[in-house]
């Protein structure tokens, strides 16, 4: 048959050539045409994904590997038809293989100007900062020029890995697991030397509070201590007082014995003692008697003791067998006070 139809989808933009003129184009069109005389181009307006991969070099002449994807659309398709071959036979499949030549010089373009960015970064800038790699390639593609002679519309450029050797790889991951284990150390030993300050500062705490402790300590001690000096101050006192007052009494026994003995001082001690309420003991008599014949020896001739008067005197035996008055003990003084013993002239 020498008829054919053509059917587009909206994102297929399709332009109708007759005697090497357009005699209809534009997106989604259906239309019927004479084959022997029409020649078809269709070229696709939609998105389109191009995965690249790179090897270049950095600043620091470390090879890496970038791999991404680029994202574009035919923007002007008339201009890209006029520069490569987008006809179609009846069949519906193109004619060369220029459309394919289209990906292949975006991808080129992009890797011009991710060459020169990656050459201006070193190796760990280029590792670190992709996003940047991204915003300056697309923004040398936007203003390329082959791509805007091309009628194409660089959407987006994507980095999705940047891989260095792998000896350098481990090299780089060798010094951050350094860093990190470095890191580590640190807070290990920020946190020891936060442990060992707050040691310090109990250690201090303690030490403040035994210091409290002991000023309270001293200050009871010197309070007991100035209460003991009061009571012993008040006790010399006593003392003083209790001295003075036995003192007087002393001085007063003594004046009364002084006049007690005064009408007597000048008699005899032999009319003392006849006088005396123990004129009439038996033993008193014998010694008075004993003394008698003392002062009279060189008048006594013969005498003659029986041997009852003098187991009486050798026993000390008191007459009519009457037991002697026991002594009264003095009482013991009371502690905290000197001991005096006081002398009464009565008491012999």
């Amino acid at each position: 048959m020498f008829f054919g139809y053509m059917k587009s989808t909206p994102t297929t933009y399709v332009m109708q050539y007759r005697d090497g003129e357009v005699v209809r184009e534009g997106a989604g069109l259906s239309f019927l045409y004479w084959k022997p005389a029409t020649t078809l181009v269709s070229v696709p307006l939609s998105s389109a994904d191009v995965p690249f991969a790179f090897n270049e070099v950095t600043r620091d002449f470390q090879p890496v590997t970038i791999q991404g994807q680029l994202t574009y659309r035919v923007e002007e398709p008339r201009r890209l038809a006029g520069l490569l071959d987008y006809s179609v036979t009846p069949g519906g499949r193109y004619r060369s293989d220029d459309p394919e030549k289209l990906a292949d010089r975006l991808v080129q373009a992009a890797q011009v100007r991710a060459r020169a960015v990656v050459q201006s970064l070193g190796l760990r800038e280029v590792l670190v900062h992709s996003d940047a790699l991204e915003s300056k390639v697309l923004a040398g593609l936007a203003d390329a020029e082959a791509v805007k002679a091309l009628g194409v519309q660089v959407m987006a450029f994507s980095v999705l890995s940047i891989q260095p050797t792998p000896e350098m790889a481990r090299a780089l991951e060798a010094a951050a697991r350094e860093g990190l284990q470095r890191e580590a150390d640190e807070a290990i030993y920020a946190r020891r030397n936060a442990a060992v300050e707050q040691e310090r500062r109990i250690k201090e705490s303690e030490l403040a509070t035994e210091l409290v402790v002991e000023e309270r300590q001293r200050q009871i001690r010197e309070a007991k201590m100035a209460a003991d000096i009061a009571v012993e101050e008040q006790r010399s006192a006593l003392m003083e007082r209790w001295v003075q007052n036995e003192r007087q009494s002393a001085d007063a026994r003594a004046y009364s014995l002084e006049q007690t003995l005064a009408p007597v001082r000048g008699m005899d001690w032999r009319t003392l003692m006849a006088t005396s309420s123990n004129g009439g003991d038996p033993a008193l008599n014998i010694a008075l008697a004993f003394r008698e014949m003392g002062e009279n020896a060189q008048r006594i001739g013969e005498l003659n003791v029986s041997p009852d008067l003098l187991r009486s005197l050798m026993s000390n035996t008191p007459p009519h067998g009457k037991d002697p008055e026991p002594t009264p003990n003095p009482k013991p003084p009371k502690p905290g006070r000197a001991a005096v013993q006081t002398f009464d002239p009565r008491d012999r």
